[in-house]
């Protein structure tokens, strides 16, 4: 795992991210706007993590303590929301579908400062209105639930039943299987399905293909995989790789 980086994320336009670089836990005082103009970037919080590609708009909310990882070479253009518009966005973070029109007038208002205020209520209208993606994988605060969890950020891949990585990590099956309910809101299947798609959408941002995708993290055949993307994505792996292939 790469070192934490200097990475001075308050700028409109950043350095470019290594594959691999790693932001430290930070917040701000005001809410922030990210768009990956390449690469992608992951965005990390206490509560869940938020994938973030080619073509999507992620939104801070102010005082929301956040880390980032970024995959490939990630451009991100950054604007700051002032906190008295913050309450026109969604509370905690979330990436949205950047539109054509979206996407043009977020990169105007980076390089328009004069009229940076008014291309801001036209991003937050369109916004308000974009479509959000479904992918945020929820993270435990319980330590033996931490514990299995880490295991699969780790290796996603990894087929190990509940019950095995539950005497990894000191725990019995059921009791996991119990937090998984109360701390998650899902099955443990549910969370390591939708952990290996967050990680297939890297893959297919990266180029990979839909068959190399699937075995790499953990599916026994191609369509079993596409199945699963499409139910939490919308569409399929196919159709998502080639829409990020055509981003600008």
């Amino acid at each position: 795992m790469s070192e934490a980086v200097f990475w001075d994320d308050d700028a409109p336009a950043c350095k470019p991210l290594a594959h691999g670089d790693d932001i430290a836990a930070h917040f701000h005082d005001h809410g922030q706007l990210r768009y990956a103009a390449s690469g992608a970037l992951v965005t990390k919080t206490q509560v869940g993590t938020w994938v973030t590609p080619a073509s999507r708009i992620t939104w801070v909310p102010p005082f929301h303590v956040h880390s980032s990882r970024s995959y490939g070479e990630t451009d991100v253009r950054v604007f700051r929301v002032p906190a008295a518009l913050a309450d026109q966005l969604p509370r905690e973070p979330s990436v949205f579908v950047a539109s054509a029109l979206l996407r043009e007038a977020y990169l105007a208002m980076i390089d328009d400062h004069p009229r940076a205020r008014l291309l801001l209520e036209v991003v937050i209208a369109e916004l308000a209105r974009a479509p959000q993606e479904s992918l945020r994988l929820p993270e435990p605060t319980d330590a033996r639930l931490k514990a299995v969890t880490d295991l699969l950020h780790a290796d996603p891949s990894n087929a190990a039943t509940l019950a095995e990585l539950g005497r990894a990590s000191g725990a019995s099956e059921r009791t996991l299987s119990r937090l998984f309910g109360s701390e998650l809101s899902m099955s443990f299947h549910q969370w390591r399905t939708l952990l290996r798609i967050q990680r297939a959408v890297l893959e297919l941002c990266d180029g990979a293909s839909v068959t190399d995708t699937a075995m790499l993290l953990g599916w026994s055949n191609p369509s079993s995989f596409i199945e699963a993307f499409t139910a939490l994505v919308g569409q399929t792996p196919g159709r998502y790789r080639a829409a990020v292939a055509g981003s600008p």
